[in-house]
């Protein structure tokens, strides 16, 4: 499943411009198509080809967005002047033999403005047009899916061998292929800028089609279909959603490579049949949302007594969050111990397994075993949670000594030392099993930031937690001065948590507290039992633990659409709850453990996995 962009698509039809002819031939073999230096005044002429495309939109990318601005559009010289392009990015459609020329005479600048603006420090993109681009090599056929292609600045070739060079350096990765064997074998003896049908380069030629056919693939069907009623000018797909487009194809760019040496019968490439070629096709999550990358906790008491003070506490364990393409989570690794939650899988399973769909992303859950920052000072990792949501399983592997009731195995795969696993009605867990316990989520009165459940061990049960009313504002109760604090109680939500006996006193009432200010729905506290958090020897927590959550600043949100990402957690003492209205700014002081969190877009952490 492709996860499209909320962008409305405007299909106003523009009319169309072919090209002109090119006034100087590139090199015939192609190699140094891109190297010249003289640039006719007023044009930027290139090629762009799968085979040699006719009738595909090119533009050049002043402004980065990987989209076509139309003008007037305004640039920022280094001196600070701003220039304007009343006619926006030089664009036009390609014509025989993929050729295109594009006006770049508005790039020229009054010496008394500043210098001229040279094209070859701007990417070319071009899109093909289902139903009107046609393959001149392949005798005019007409192409009937869109894709997308790139060159980096300077290229004035545009194919499906450059767009890999571009996509690499766009996702943050060097343009070159040294980094992965694969590539680098399959480049060795071919330049990926340039023209391999001048070459006879069937080889280069063949990683194209299956590039091409691959890039096709993963393009989104409605934008296809716009861009099937448009001229290639419509602005269907914005940066965030060609950089996860572009961090799929480098992903797979090595198993294509791979797949098209295995097709080709004794290095005759010109005889693989690039359509009967399997692609690795993958669900992308096309929004590229801010997910939670990486979580630092400490839980290491200097002088071996829980709770602590801030400063008392020492890091002991790192956490990375790896995802696949459409925006799942699918591995956390953690450098000293974890404490996965089973409440947490059952919520991000309800989300489908994408992270950015359960509002303020994974609750924390930490170890608190005074074992674990001995693993930290150890390279390497000591615990992975794998989920496989087709299965709808997850594995949980330690090698360390943090987890009494489990375990430790001499690998991180294999036998796992715990495992999980749920069901699903209507696209809900309607339990989820650890082997050991059974947590049954109640959703009464539930949100997607939390919900209520029930833990059972051999059908007996442990504990409950009971959302007993709907979430109750106090908005009406702030005053202006209250608009302006980072943290102010605005609703809460009325609870009963029961088991784990001896009850605590203070647990008779219990109240989730929101920031629900500028229409956002932040969790601020809650409080909660837990046998095994309970058991770990320098803890004192039989009066119940609490969390306490501090999020992104004003300036600090990275992502205006999620603003509930949580940048800091405080496991404290459990304290009675007070009334509605109040500022909470300041953290709390006796502590059991703190997390911090990092953030980043999708593409982001794909790109990080590439090499």
């Amino acid at each position: 499943m492709t996860r499209l962009l909320p962008l409305a698509l405007s299909l106003a039809v523009f009319s169309l411009t072919g090209c002109k002819n090119e006034s100087t031939p590139p090199p015939e073999d192609g190699r140094d198509f891109d190297s010249g230096d003289y640039i006719e005044p007023g044009a930027y002429t290139g090629t762009v080809m799968n085979g040699y495309l006719s009738q595909a939109r090119v533009w050049l990318d002043i402004d980065g967005d990987g989209q076509v601005t139309a003008g007037p559009l305004e640039i920022t010289l280094e001196s600070g002047t701003v220039v304007t392009l009343e006619n926006g990015e030089p664009t036009a459609l390609s014509g025989d033999n993929g050729r295109f020329e594009l006006d770049t005479s508005e790039l020229q600048l009054d010496a008394t403005v500043g210098p001229d603006l040279d094209p070859r420090d701007y990417a070319l993109y071009a899109t093909i047009l289902p139903g009107r681009t046609t393959d001149q090599s392949r005798g005019g056929v007409v192409l009937d899916k869109a894709f997308m292609m790139s060159a980096p600045p300077g290229v004035r070739l545009i194919s499906p061998l450059t767009s890999l060079e571009r996509f690499r350096a766009l996702a943050g990765l060097a343009g070159q292929f040294e980094a992965n064997a694969t590539l680098a074998d399959a480049f060795r003896h071919s330049n990926p800028r340039q023209d391999y049908l001048k070459a006879g380069d069937d080889r280069a030629y063949a990683y194209a089609r299956v590039f091409a056919r691959f890039l096709a693939a993963q393009f989104p069907e409605g934008t296809s279909e716009a861009l099937a009623n448009g001229d290639g000018t419509e602005r269907l797909l914005d940066i965030n959603a060609i950089k996860v487009l572009a961090v799929a194809f480098i992903r797979n760019a090595a198993t294509l490579v791979q797949r098209v040496d295995e097709a080709a019968p004794a290095g005759r490439y010109q005889n693989v049949d690039i359509d009967a070629i399997e692609l690795p096709v993958e669900g992308l999550d096309l929004l590229n949302p801010v997910v939670l990358a990486t979580e630092v906790v400490f839980a290491h008491s200097e002088d071996g007594a829980l709770p602590a003070s801030r400063s008392g506490l020492e890091r002991s364990a790192e956490l990375a969050y790896s995802y696949n393409p459409a925006g799942q989570l699918v591995r956390i690794e953690a450098n000293g111990c974890m404490a996965p939650s089973m409440q947490e899988l059952a919520r991000l399973a309800n989300a489908g397994g994408e992270m950015a769909a359960t509002g303020t992303q994974w609750l924390p859950s930490i170890s608190a075993s005074q074992l674990s920052m001995g693993y930290l000072q150890e390279d390497g990792v000591d615990e992975v949670l794998e989920i496989d949501w087709a299965t709808r399983t997850a594995r949980f592997y330690t090698t360390t000594d943090c987890h009494p009731e489990l375990a430790a195995t001499d690998a991180l795969d294999g036998e796992p030392a715990r495992s999980y696993q749920w069901s699903l009605n209507a696209g809900r867990v309607l339990s989820i099993t650890d082997g050991e316990r059974t947590l049954v989520p109640d959703y009464e009165n539930a949100s997607e930031t939390f919900l209520g459940y029930r833990l059972l061990q051999d059908g007996v049960e442990l504990a409950a937690l009971d959302l007993t009313g709907e979430l109750v504002s106090c908005l009406d109760q702030l005053d202006d001065a209250d608009q302006l604090p980072p943290r102010v109680v605005s609703a809460q939500q009325s609870y009963q948590f029961s088991g784990f006996e001896p009850q605590p006193d203070l647990f008779e009432t219990l109240l989730l507290e929101f920031d629900t200010r500028k229409e956002r729905q932040r969790l601020l506290s809650y409080s909660f039992l837990d046998d095994r958090l309970a058991a770990v020897p320098a803890l004192d927590g039989q009066a119940g633990f609490r969390w306490e959550f501090f999020y992104q600043s004003e300036d600090g949100i990275i992502e205006p659409e999620q603003p509930n990402l949580i940048e800091q957690g405080f496991l404290t003492l459990h304290t009675r709850p007070q009334s509605c209205g109040r500022n909470e700014d300041s953290s709390p002081g006796a502590l059991f453990g703190r997390i911090n969190r990092g953030y980043k877009r999708l593409s982001e952490i794909l790109a990080g996995g590439v090499n």
